[in-house]
């Protein structure tokens, strides 16, 4: 059984299931065997049930499972979990639910699933071992050492700022200087460079406790970690040994410190313990203690080592293990993929404080390891050659020089930590001091250099491009930044709304072109979505490139102080190829034909904004905009007031529903004049104020504004249905499965939160309230945060929908009004609350799959197995329906 196979069993278990049954028919459902599942609901003896309280199962080395009543779900299953019986049989998986909620444990991996009960398809994988598919390793988060290591630091440094006011940009520097030298002090004496504690405990006992000589005491010791010859420095500074000119060459004024700051400065020293702190520390270093404005602009990120193994595995590391499994058996061939490991280039041209150099260089280290391991059972003998994996391998562009010098020296504290680690495995290492030449790591805005110049190309190595570059929209770019663009794009006319990102990806596929380079960048998922697509892709596969692979979206997170929350894409560059691609979505890599600029399994065709809608379905428009600073609209206590006084006011007075109105059951109201009304409106006082005040704003306004004068008791634009219309938010979150469609009598008036469809069939409600035209919304819309914007002009008119019968028109349109219906039975939930995947009522959620099965059917007959394949048909009959126009970007 296949895992789409499995996950389309999971979904007909959330449809069809009994709570009874559900975790039985759930087992089936991952093809455990239907004798085991009968004998473990069977009764009495012989039953594989080994639980004696009612309403649990627990099945040796399977399962416990918990139905309850009662909400503290993961108490109760961390409870039953300490009870002799299931710790003697070793359930892999622990489930409680109430049929709301559902909580699991994966007690091999200790993951945890906390989740709504009717999310379960989406996570079905979680319970793939059941399968026989045993989930993908998981790389160790980030450790709290280095999280708790930056606070620290971050402390020491806002006190030395406060103690030491930075009078100009040289002295910032000096000060940030400064503490990438303490860093490297710090885990210099932690990790065998330094001997154990010498920096600290030297600081406690040659300094006062009032810190007044501290700095004179730190320039001396500088100056002696600079100097080759040991004879000439102080005899107590004597058991430091010499670095390297590099790191302490230039001199920087020292900070003054106090009592506070001295004790800061040894508690960082004494009480962590900087052996177990990752080299990609510096990044969350510079995010705590740079000022936030000159980050953002800089384009400085600091990149988990979760994230950052997403770009590496897909772009290089995977072929190069499963190349090495290849070998195993042949002296030769692992030979070879030593001498291939030494020649990779690693470029990162938009380096920051190095993390993805840092991280790359570690596993190719581990890989090399793990050859020489391999090397030494074919062969019988020990004593390997040393490393040839070099840091002249790995190379970077950044604009700023303080980040410049910390790459630099984390690629030194990396290697001094692979040294360590290969020391003990092997017994030999190179030596860590002095200090050699680091990383090729240029200082330099990567906008304006030539990568080659940086990172050259040739025949017989391979080159890795990757990292995570500054994102920034366009209205968030410098002057200097918008320049930059101008000048990469200038062969294009629409290059101004580019994200400042389209200039890596332009600039990496350039250099990817005619060669065997490969590029995988980090990115917001509005290069992916939206109005980005079209202004960027057809340049990049106009260079003859294609998508290698690709992560779609998943939540952004960092070990960094103060994180924002944002939804990132992973994408992968190559020349064309015959290799395999892959499509990365959750914890499955799936196989692709091609990967388009959507991130899904079909062509490179570019959805762009249409006028005209594409498919035989009605016209989509805004609702009407007042364009009035809110005088034509009136809140409940204004309308009551004015009909209190003015009865006769009624006539004029519309009520007025949009996005929030429509979402959240919000009341309001509006002024709605025809011409031939106006003079009977303008008798009432109130109405005739809100009108001069309208006239006014208008008067004032720009040159839109102005043109409306003469009409100040009417919207800017004015469309009314002649018995209904259908309206949709324009913003709707990306956590929900369904758009949120609404359906109005014509005495309701539309504004332009909302897009709108006049008096159509109801089965187009059934249409765009499909799973399928979600899904097509998410693919190709931008978002606004981690809202999806509805786009007509994107979404609605590039929809590709086929001509149906009326038979099956029936059919959605009874869907329809069942869908309504249901909606009418739970007044008391506004309707962003029926549509939240933890909230929404059972009955709604099987109307709404109803309904699927029938727009689903309408594309294949065949029911779909999962998105990805829903995604592709779109995509093929977008294709058919638009072939002409899209066949200059195959």
């Amino acid at each position: 059984m296949n895992i789409a196979q499995i996950e389309e069993n999971v979904r007909q278990v959330l449809l069809n299931s009994s709570q009874e049954d559900f975790i039985f028919d759930l087992l089936l459902a991952y093809n455990k065997p239907k004798a085991s599942i009968t004998r473990l609901q069977a009764t009495g003896n012989g039953t594989y049930n080994l639980s004696k309280v009612e309403n649990r199962v627990l099945w040796k080395n399977n399962l416990l499972f918990i139905a309850t009543t009662k909400q503290n779900l993961e108490e109760q299953l961390l409870e039953a979990r300490d009870e002799p019986a299931v710790e003697r049989n070793k359930p892999r998986f622990l489930v409680a639910t109430d049929f709301n909620k559902l909580f699991a444990i994966d007690s091999k991996t200790e993951e945890e699933l906390n989740i709504a009960f009717v999310e379960l398809q989406k996570h079905f994988a979680f319970f793939l071992p059941w399968a026989g598919f045993e989930k993908k390793a998981q790389h160790v988060a980030d450790n709290p050492a280095d999280v708790k290591a930056a606070e620290k630091m971050a402390k020491l440094f806002d006190i030395l700022k406060v103690d030491n006011p930075a009078s100009d940009p040289a002295s910032t520097h000096g000060l940030n200087v400064f503490l990438s030298r303490l860093l490297f002090c710090f885990f210099a004496e932690d990790t065998e460079i330094f001997p154990k504690d010498l920096f600290s405990a030297s600081v406690q006992a040659h300094t006062s406790e009032d810190g007044d000589d501290l700095a004179e005491y730190l320039q001396t010791l500088f100056k002696v970690l600079n100097t080759a010859d040991r004879s000439r420095g102080p005899a107590y500074l004597r058991e430091f040994p010499y670095v390297n000119g590099g790191l302490f060459a230039d001199e920087h004024p020292i900070p003054k410190f106090s009592r506070r700051s001295r004790n800061i400065l040894i508690e960082c020293g004494s009480e962590l313990n900087w052996s177990e702190i990752n080299p990609d520390i510096f990044g969350s270093m510079i995010q705590a203690v740079v000022d936030v404005d000159q980050r953002g602009s800089m384009g400085m990120h600091y990149t988990s080592v979760t994230n950052i193994m997403k770009v590496i595995e897909p772009l290089f590391l995977i072929d190069l293990y499963e190349e090495f499994e290849r070998s195993k058996n042949s002296t030769k061939r692992l030979n070879e993929l030593l001498i291939r490991l030494a020649k990779i280039r690693i470029f990162d041209p938009a380096c920051g404080s190095g993390n993805f150099l840092i991280i790359a260089y570690k596993e190719l280290r581990r890989l090399e390891m793990e050859i020489f391991k391999q090397l030494d059972e074919l062969n019988k003998q020990s004593g390997l050659a040393l490393s040839g994996v070099r840091l002249s391998q790995f190379y970077g562009i950044e604009l700023d020089d303080f980040a410049h010098e910390v790459a630099l020296l984390s690629l030194w504290l990396a290697e001094h930590q692979m040294n360590l680690v290969s020391l003990k495995r092997f017994g030999r290492t190179h030596p860590t001091l002095p200090l050699q030449p680091s990383g090729n790591v240029v200082c330099g805005d990567a906008t304006v250099l030539n990568w080659k110049t940086v990172c050259a190309t040739d025949d017989e190595t391979e080159t890795y491009i990757l990292g995570n570059p500054p994102y920034l929209g366009s209205k968030k770019q410098s002057a200097e930044q918008k320049r930059a663009i101008a000048s990469i794009f200038a062969h294009s006319r629409d290059y101004k709304n580019l994200d400042f990102i389209a200039c890596w990806f332009y600039l990496a596929a350039q250099y990817v072109a005619g060669s065997k380079a490969k590029a995988g960048f980090v990115t917001t998922n509005s290069v992916v979505q939206g109005d980005q697509v079209s202004l960027l892709w057809p340049h990049i596969f106009a260079l003859g490139i294609e998508i290698d692979f690709a992560h779609q979206s998943f939540k952004w997170g960092n070990n960094a102080k103060n994180t924002a929350g944002v939804s990132c894409a992973i994408v992968g560059l190559r020349d064309q190829s015959k290799q395999p691609k892959w499509i990365y979505l959750q914890d499955r890599r799936l196989p692709a034909k091609n990967i388009g600029p959507y991130l899904t399994d079909a062509s490179n065709a570019i959805i762009a904004k249409c006028n005209r809608v594409l498919s035989d379905i009605p016209e989509m428009v805004y609702g009407n905009m007042p364009l009035d600073k809110g005088y034509l609209k009136l809140e409940r206590d204004e309308k009551d007031a004015l009909l209190k006084d003015y009865p006769s006011a009624q006539k004029f007075i519309r009520k007025l529903t949009g996005g929030n109105e429509f979402l959240y059951n919000m009341e309001k109201w509006c002024l709605w004049i025809e011409d031939d009304q106006l003079k009977d409106a303008l008798n009432i006082p109130p109405i005739a104020e809100r009108v001069a005040l309208v006239r006014q704003f208008r008067l004032e306004g720009g040159d839109v504004a102005r043109t409306l004068v003469n009409r100040s008791h009417q919207f800017r634009y004015r469309h009314t249905a002649k018995s209904s219309f259908m309206l949709v938010p324009c913003t709707s979150s990306e956590r929900r499965d369904y758009l949120q469609v609404g359906f109005y009598d014509s005495t309701h008036i539309a504004i332009h939160s909302a897009q709108v469809i006049y008096d159509s069939d109801p089965y187009i409600f059934g249409v765009v309230s499909s799973r399928l035209h979600m899904l097509w919304t998410k693919a190709t819309c931008g978002t606004l945060d981690s809202r999806i914007r509805y786009s007509n002009v994107i979404a609605y008119n590039n929809f590709p929908f086929p001509e149906i019968p009326d038979a099956v028109r029936e059919k959605i349109r009874k869907c329809v009004f069942k869908i309504l219906a249901i909606r009418e039975n739970y007044p008391e939930m506004v309707i962003a609350n029926l549509y939240d995947p933890t909230l929404m009522p059972v009955p709604l959620l099987q109307a709404h799959r109803e309904m699927d099965e029938l727009v689903e059917g309408c594309y294949q007959n065949k029911p779909f197995q999962n998105d990805e394949e829903r995604l592709k048909a779109l995509f093929k009959l977008y294709e058919h329906m638009t072939e002409n126009e899209v066949a200059q970007y195959r």
